[in-house]
């Protein structure tokens, strides 16, 4: 029972912070990358960050960069989503992916490992 279970979502008001959380269990995430991914309502999905386990490299996307920041817990198998400024355009379910085996940027595949989200909402 390999899994991926997202927490933090929440309702924000705009320029304000947030942590998500995405925690695997049913195995290690060394040898993963794992990404988040986020999808708001009428829009496509959209991968906003990475990190790759075994070196700890990152990719963020240019709607995120500078305002979020992606690390791991490698004895926890956790992985963090710290973001700042928020944006009403940040408001999407994030999910986070585990990829095997793979560099950051990750994109996704069939066998790829999902969370099934949290939400976030930034509204005044």
């Amino acid at each position: 029972q390999m899994q991926l279970v997202e927490s933090g979502g929440d309702l924000v008001q705009p320029g304000g912070s947030l942590r998500l959380t995405c925690v695997a269990s049913g195995f290690d995430l060394e040898h993963y990358a794992v990404s988040w991914f986020r999808q708001g309502p009428g829009e496509a999905r959209e991968a906003v960050s990475c990190i790759r386990y075994d070196d700890e490299s990152t990719y963020y996307s240019n709607s995120v960069k500078g305002r979020f920041t992606v690390s791991i817990d490698k004895d926890e198998d956790t992985v963090y989503l710290d973001m700042t400024s928020l944006r009403s355009e940040d408001t999407a379910i994030y999910r986070c992916l585990a990829a095997w085996d793979k560099y950051c940027p990750t994109g996704w595949i069939d066998n790829d490992l999902w969370g099934r989200g949290t939400r976030v909402t930034v509204s005044s």
